[in-house]
């Protein structure tokens, strides 16, 4: 499975080093960006590039950094294709995937360690959708609002 990564300066590091850690497992990691920390950037250009990216790779995975982890998600749950989950929790992120089919993680450098995001994003990626109908029919009602 192939994965987007990106952040803004706020989520550079961490992003950088579950970059490290992914690589380590054998990933299919693909670095959108930002490369460089520049305090001017803006993190909704870093979600375009990877909501841009999963439009036209729909089994393809992504994660996105900033501070609080917030402003990315709510950037990137504007796109009718992405499911985003500000990740938390290992809790979350799991009901997330099985209950809502979550394609996109995101995580807040400012409130998350990288210990802690390593184990979110393992179990974030372990956990397939439940495909219960129940569950369907509830995304099936978000996709019509769009």
């Amino acid at each position: 499975m192939k994965i987007f990564i990106a952040s803004d300066h706020a989520g550079l590091e961490l992003k950088n080093k579950l970059k490290r850690f992914l690589k380590t497992q054998d990933r299919d990691i693909r670095d959108l960006g930002a490369f460089n920390y520049d305090k001017q950037d803006d993190y909704p250009d870093y979600v375009e590039k990877l909501a841009k990216k999963l439009k036209k790779e729909r089994q393809a995975k992504g994660i996105l950094v900033c501070s609080s982890g917030v402003g990315v998600s709510l950037a990137a749950n504007k796109f009718s294709y992405i499911r985003a989950v500000n990740a938390c929790s290992k809790n979350i992120v799991i009901s997330s995937r099985k209950d809502n089919n979550t394609n996109v993680i995101c995580f807040g450098q400012k409130y998350v360690s990288f210990k802690k995001a390593k184990k979110i994003l393992q179990a974030w990626l372990k956990t397939d959708f439940s495909k219960q109908e129940r569950h369907k029919r509830r995304l099936k009602k978000i996709e019509n609002y769009e």
